[in-house]
């Protein structure tokens, strides 16, 4: 790879005075801080000072439980602090080993005895006590998994697409995803030191040092999101990201010639202001495939350099786009990665769902997509994963939305997997509805919440399921998503029916986004209540059976009739 030095540019730099955060990752000593310390005090169940936000690079975001929170403080005690801990599994594949090795500590470790798949393709546990942090980053280590930089001002889970059917496309597209991984990840060996008793990690053959040439001693700006996927799906919603590599197949089709380079995603912003707002990637160009790591250093470092430091809600890579330029901001990274973009290939990105069910890929072998209503697994359903894994010889993936993919099936295999799967409730019948519909974990652990998403997204589901039936189009639906709060973890922001959680029981309401993923919803209601919301889905139900044009999806239809206007590139699109 091509030396990228530091640079400043400093007529592209944001003046003004550095966001906390930012002192933060320079005192942090390479990221370990005095978390070592904190373990070791009994005082409290929580992480204090700056711990609190450095854990985040080791894959932990400080929690507890809001629900039981009033009735603590009130008598005079500490919350019940905990941590929620992200896996780093680029791809989301995992071996069956592994999976009953998460089942045993989720239901020995956890308050809430639950895996948890995230759409960010991996799986998180929730409510880890302090005394079971270390013992459960050992316990992933001996697995052969690890936590690093799954939250922080790095580059996190790289995802990939879950598509079972084109084998060998989709084995070298999972090969570049772990690759990218590796290469930027963090360095620092604050990991090994804190967790592992300084012990080798399992997942790089490099040793770790206290040197970071890509990230830089303070890390990025803001954290990183970056994709690699196989068209003409889009599970990994690649307009939510900040980098995505799109795979353009040989004139085979089986395998590997580049990627088309697609730039400066992003859904998260911020209630009540005008300069924070969503946006789909940009297309940049084509790279021959041996360039991909040279070019994700390059917009990596980009962005570590030219990013904002002084305002954390325009820190994101794509507001550094709009800042400075999209031609600047090209010509920069082609100067980085020592090579220049080619014309962009031609793709197409058509819908976003999981293919349900069982389906056979052109090795031969069976895959078997599990819905997992918002990817919690809990109870009986958890039990049945355990039991499914007890007897595949295959491998697991995990879906960026949320499911699970028993893949590699033998034909001899499938009747017993799908005999478990029935048996533990694994397998039933749900509507297209319910399968495209998604939301973040919100109450009660999250402490960014401000609406219910994961409780409350099932019982709205089940209202629109009869407003669908009773205006006569029961097999069809509408990419629906709800998010606690405009954070953009739910990825409402891309559905084409979307809830952001303003406050206890209220949201605002977004229609216009579209099936395939490539259009940001308009807002239609601000800080509306259920009811509310109800029946304006009610009324925009009964619009779309009746007015729409044969085969018109809904978020296409309500942009068609005026209800809302296209959201485009720009801040002015998304609020006027």
């Amino acid at each position: 790879m091509k030396t990228v030095e530091p640079n400043g540019s400093p007529e592209l730099i944001v003046k003004g005075k550095l966001a906390d955060n930012e002192r933060l990752k320079d005192d942090s000593n390479f990221l370990r801080g005095t978390i070592t310390e904190d373990l070791q005090d009994k005082l409290s169940g929580g992480f204090r000072g700056d711990n609190f936000q450095l854990i985040r690079f080791h894959g932990m975001y400080a929690q507890d439980d809001r629900d039981i929170r009033p009735d603590l403080v009130a008598r005079k005690l500490e919350p019940r602090k905990n941590v929620m801990l992200r896996c780093r599994l680029p791809g989301g594949i995992m071996k069956p080993e592994q999976w009953l090795g998460i089942d045993k500590f989720a239901t020995e470790n956890s308050d809430y005895q639950s895996i948890r798949i995230t759409n960010r393709q991996t799986f998180q546990f929730h409510g880890v006590l302090k005394e079971n942090i270390k013992p459960m980053h050992q316990w992933l280590n001996h697995l052969g998994l690890d936590s690093i930089a799954t939250a922080g001002d790095v580059n996190r889970n790289v995802l990939c697409t879950s598509n079972p059917v084109e084998s060998q496309l989709h084995r070298e597209a999972y090969e570049w995803a772990a690759k990218l991984s590796e290469h930027l990840l963090p360095k620092t060996r604050a990991y090994a030191e804190i967790w592992l008793d300084n012990e080798k990690q399992f997942s790089t053959e490099d040793d770790f040092q206290d040197e970071e040439p890509i990230l830089g001693k303070t890390y990025l700006p803001r954290k990183f999101k970056t994709t690699v996927i196989i068209p003409p799906h889009n599970d990994v919603d690649m307009h939510a990201n900040d980098m995505n590599f799109v795979a353009v197949a040989d004139e085979s089709g089986k395998s590997l010639a580049g990627f088309n380079v697609v730039l400066g995603g992003g859904l998260s912003f911020a209630h009540g202001t005008t300069y924070t707002y969503p946006t789909t990637a940009r297309d940049f160009g084509y790279i021959p495939v041996e360039k991909l790591l040279d070019c994700a250093a390059a917009v990596v470092t980009l962005q570590r350099d030219w990013g904002n430091r002084v305002d954390r809600k325009n820190a994101k890579t794509r507001y550094t786009i709009e800042r400075v330029g999209l031609e600047t901001f090209k010509a920069e990274v082609e100067k980085r990665m020592d090579h220049k973009f080619e014309e962009v290939r031609p793709y197409e990105l058509t819908e976003r769902g999981d293919r349900i069910g069982w389906i056979e890929g052109e090795d031969g072998l069976h895959h078997l997509t599990l819905f997992i209503e918002n990817g919690r697994l809990i109870g009986k359903k958890k039990e049945g994963a355990a039991e499914i894994a007890r007897i595949h010889k295959g491998d697991f993936r995990l879906t960026a939305n949320q499911n699970l993919i028993v893949a590699g099936v033998a034909e001899g295999d499938k009747e017993a997997i799908e005999s478990i799967a029935r048996e533990y409730g694994l397998i039933s019948d749900t509507t297209q509805q319910r399968q495209r519909a998604m939301a973040c974990v919100s109450m009660p652990t999250c402490p960014l919440a401000m609406a219910e998403a994961e409780r409350y997204l099932p019982e709205f589901i089940d209202h629109i399921e009869v407003m669908l039936e009773k205006h006569g189009i029961g097999d069809d639906y509408l990419v629906t998503r709800i998010a606690g709060c405009p954070n953009g973890c739910g990825r409402a922001m891309l559905a084409e029916l979307g809830l952001v959680g303003k406050a206890p029981g209220r949201y605002n309401m977004y229609v216009g986004g579209n099936r395939a993923g490539t259009r940001v919803p308009k807002q239609l209601l601000e800080n509306a209540t259920t009811p509310e919301i109800l029946e304006k889905t009610d009324e925009l139900i009964g619009r779309w059976s009746k007015e729409r044009n044969a085969g018109e999806e809904f978020g296409d239809f309500v942009i068609r009739a005026g209800i809302v206007k296209e959201v485009k590139q720009s801040s002015t699109d998304f609020w006027d």
